[in-house]
């Protein structure tokens, strides 16, 4: 874990390796501060000498100054040494989740990674300042104390040999006892906000179905789960406290109690010579050891929260993706032919039954392939293959006559486009959701695309056109408009390959035959699959293929199918004459 996060450092080494130097001088500083002060009491003020009060007066000054600038120094390297830390932090990760397969987002969901690029991500930022500051000023306040202390009498040192066991005894049990409770409140932070953004991204229907109160009700069990869990947390942490304040207050009573009587037989043959000045400077470095125990015991605590979110960032940044450029890396495809050979897949291995079970087909170039199932018959998941959004568990899928995994991704899908089944538009004007397609195209081919996916007519009613702002995720146009906007920025691209899974059927009959009409003009040579609920969207494509529970049952065109298969014959029938009785 810790190798992983030290590659994001990067940029901040320089402040990082600065920081702890300026906490050593400032805490070497503050430690000497009680010695002077002892020797102003002892030389100057108990007897009366006003000149040592001045040299020592100033000494102070010019300490305390020392320490006011290597600490503001020291706290701004520290926060600038984690806050690079966290930017790379983020940036690293967010990278590593572009690069991530279809399979290795199924294993995060996206509330997870909201949570481990935001919550997690700054709960890793505090660990790494504290780390660089307090983690090096607790050591030394408490090495560099005890050192002075022990200069100014050895014996009454060693009390804080019996503070410090005792609160080491204490922090472990802390620790054991608090780390499971943290590591269960961010996995219920995960659970808060799928519930927040799914209810956010679907208020609408909330809404319409009167389910606020469902709701509040799911988001009110959450939220007492992580209230729960925290104060669990706490309670145990909250130990630290009066476990610290009895360790301060045995210290300063063993040193009161045998320090006033060292004072008083000072002038005995068998005192031990403990001056005003040395029992004042002794309750300083009481107090610093003491703190210094404090903050390590906060450093625990905060290593203890900052593990469990450290664990989850690593996580992220060590997911590799199992999908990769292929030995070949080939750049170019040749045509936008396809076959399937003998195909299987399974999303998870430990899955008891494939998804798609030994596939056989072959695709033409230029053809136009309709695909017709029942819900579950595993459609999306076989277009899913030729652009590897996936990879087979078994078999090959080749595109132009190569392995789809001998490819180079970028030049594969940038030949494959693909409108997938949950159409989403990015905030932005027209312009730039279709030039996602291609973001060097001129007005004039994103609006030629726009024409082919019949979404030219209701753009030019809006009184911006084209530069008409979409709201994130196109909640300002309608289920219709998303998808031919989605179409037009899939055109832009160019493909040899265009798949449409089930892009259509917000849209009207007329439309979608308009739709299609424009492909066989424009586009003859791309090779188009489509993926359709109404068999009107593919009963003039040039085969069609019928999936059941993952297998294909049949593959013809229209008449063919219309002739020998039961189950075609029985969709067309129930679909036409559905809709002859409707007229």
């Amino acid at each position: 874990m810790i190798k992983t996060l030290i590659k994001c450092v990067r940029d901040a080494k320089l402040t990082a390796i600065l920081t702890p130097i300026f906490v050593l001088a400032e805490s070497l500083i503050e430690v000497s501060i009680p010695t002077v002060m002892a020797d102003l009491i002892d030389n100057g003020i108990t007897v009366g000498n006003m000149d040592n009060v001045l040299k020592y007066g100033v000494i102070l000054i010019i300490q305390t100054l020392g320490a006011l600038f290597f600490g503001a120094t020291a706290g701004y390297t520290a926060s600038r040494a984690s806050s690079r830390f966290a930017r790379n932090l983020r940036q690293d990760m967010y990278y590593n989740i572009q690069q991530y397969s279809f399979s290795n987002i199924d294993k995060f969901s996206p509330a997870s990674l909201v949570t481990r690029l935001t919550t997690d991500v700054q709960r890793v930022q505090m660990a790494f300042q504290m780390i660089t500051r307090i983690s090096f000023r607790a050591p030394a306040m408490l090495i560099f104390a005890f050192i002075f202390a022990f200069r100014t009498d050895h014996k009454l040192s060693t009390v804080f040999l019996c503070a410090i066991p005792f609160l080491a005894i204490v922090l472990a049990i802390i620790m054991k006892l608090a780390f499971p409770m943290f590591e269960k409140t961010f996995t219920a932070y995960d659970d808060l906000n799928e519930v927040v953004e799914e209810n956010v991204h679907g208020i609408r229907v909330v809404k319409s179905f009167v389910q606020e109160k469902h709701e509040i009700n799911k988001f009110t069990g959450v939220s007492d789960r992580i209230y729960k869990l925290f104060s669990k947390a706490e309670k145990i942490v909250a130990f630290n406290s009066p476990a610290m304040q009895i360790s301060v207050y045995f210290c300063v009573i063993v040193i009161s109690w045998f320090g006033a009587h060292l004072i008083v037989e000072s002038g005995n043959v068998d005192g031990m010579g403990l001056t005003t000045g040395g029992l004042m400077s002794l309750f300083t470095y009481t107090m610093q050891i003491l703190m210094s125990l404090m903050m390590l015991s906060m450093i625990f605590v905060m290593m203890t929260m900052s593990k469990a979110s450290a664990d989850r960032v690593v996580e992220v940044l060590n997911e590799k993706s199992d999908i990769n450029d292929g030995e070949r890396n080939l750049t170019e495809v040749k045509d936008g032919s396809v076959e399937f050979k003998n195909v299987s897949f399974k999303y998870f291995k430990s899955a008891e039954s494939n998804a798609l079970d030994h596939i056989d087909l072959k695709i033409n170039s230029g053809e136009t392939i309709g695909v017709i199932g029942g819900t579950g018959s595993s459609k999306s998941t076989l277009v899913s293959m030729i652009p590897r959004l996936y990879d087979v568990s078994e078999g090959a899928v080749l595109v132009g006559g190569e392995d789809v995994r001998d490819y180079n991704i970028e030049a594969l899908r940038n030949n494959v486009a693909m409108v997938l089944q949950k159409n989403v538009l990015f905030s932005g004007s027209i312009y730039d959701n279709i030039r996602w397609g291609d973001e060097h195209a001129t007005d004039e081919e994103v609006r030629h695309v726009c024409k082919l996916a019949c979404a030219d007519d209701f753009i030019q009613t809006f009184p911006d056109k084209y530069d008409t702002h979409i709201e994130q995720g196109g909640t300002n146009v309608s289920g219709g408009q998303k998808q031919r906007l989605c179409i037009a920025r899939a055109l832009l691209k160019k493909p040899k390959i265009l798949i449409l899974d089930d892009s259509t059927s917000a849209v009207d009959t007329k439309t979608d035959a308009m739709i299609r009409k424009a492909f066989r003009e424009e586009i003859p040579n791309t090779t188009k699959i489509i993926i359709a609920q109404r068999v009107s969207s593919v009963c003039d494509a040039d085969k069609i293929i019928i999936l059941d529970n993952g297998k294909i049952v049949d593959f013809g065109n229209h008449d063919e199918l219309y002739a020998n298969s039961d189950i075609y014959r029985e969709i067309y029938d129930s679909q036409t004459k559905g809709a002859e009785e409707d007229e």
